[in-house]
This record gives structure tokens, sequence and C-alpha cells, in this order.
């Protein structure tokens, strides 16, 4: 096994492996085991979150049909409803890039008509979430929005919002014990 701290298999490799962290898990919460996490930066997917005063089902359907999925649609008992939607996310290309994903999505917002539209117009929020997990790798990561995409997004209402998720550093684990609670 490579030393934690030896990173030179890595530094000018073609073909370089990805980052490993090891930390240590505890078999029948005797036995300590080492185990390794891949972190990578990566892009996840895109949300769309709306929220309205109104009941957000038919623009959620409208937005089904084009291509734009429900994750959920729901009131808060008190009067406000809150969608979130996004795309497929193994649609050749589209979970590569925000920029491709939000296209998609502004494709099905700019043919709504008649009511959907009126509700599309109604909503307080109206959002791109654009999520990346975190990690140690690549050195330098990056993805755009072309100056095109974020005309579209400001023409039909809408904000930018980017959410950045902590490394997880129990999924991915080399061994499937999971780590022992801190007492």
């Amino acid at each position: 096994m490579q030393s934690l701290t030896d990173n030179s298999a890595h530094a000018h490799s073609p073909q370089a492996q990805p980052p490993v962290v090891a930390g240590f898990v505890w078999d029948n919460a005797t036995r300590p085991s080492l185990v390794t996490f891949d972190l990578m930066i990566s892009y996840l997917n895109t949300d769309l979150d709306l929220v309205a005063p109104r009941d957000l089902t038919p623009l959620a359907s409208v937005l089904e049909s084009r291509g734009v999925f429900p994750l959920s649609v729901q009131e808060d008992g008190n009067g406000e409803w809150y969608a979130t939607l996004e795309i497929e996310c193994d649609l050749e290309g589209h979970n590569r890039e925000p920029d491709v994903t939000i296209r998609v999505m502004l494709d099905a917002i700019e043919a709504l008509d008649g009511e959907v539209k009126d509700l599309w117009t109604a909503c307080t929020k109206r959002e791109f979430n654009i999520g990346y997990d975190c990690g140690d790798e690549p050195w330098a990561f990056n993805n755009s929005l072309a100056n095109r995409t974020l005309d579209r997004i400001a023409r039909v209402g809408a904000s930018l919002r980017i959410t950045l998720y902590p490394p997880d550093r129990t999924q991915g684990a080399t061994e499937s014990s999971q780590p022992k609670p801190h007492s």
C-alpha cells in the first residue's frame, strides 16, 4: 500500500488517480481498520427551486411534460407552495455542465403560456441552484455559464444560487464498516 503522504504516483501521471484520504473505522466496535475515501470535486446537478402563494402542481406537470421533473411539490400548511425540479441526470451531456442543464430547463420555461405562465410569474422564488460535491482534487475546478444563458435566466425572472456540499468521508469508503461515533 502506498504511504498516505506519498503523492508521487499522482504528481505527473497522465492518468492520475483520485486523491485518497484515510481514516479509521471500528469493526465490531473494537478493532480499528484503515479505510480510504476518494474526494473529487464534481458538479452534481442543478435544481429549479420555486415558491408561490398558489398550488404549483399545474406548473410542475407542464414542466415535467417538457423534461423537467419534479422532485417535490408541496404546501407548507400556511398557504405557501414549494417545488424542486431537475432534469433527468442520465441525459447525455446534461449532467456534466450546469450551462447545458440550465438551458434545457430554460427551453421548457420559455415555452410556458396561459395559466401556467401566470403561475410562473406569481412565484416569489424562481431559482436555479447549482450543486457541487467538494473535495481535494483536482487542484483547480471550474464550470462556466455563457452570457446568453445568464441573459435568459434574467429574462425569465430567475436567480442563481451555488451550493457546495462538503465531502462525506463516510461515503465511498473501501470497507463497509461505518466510523465509530465519538462519545
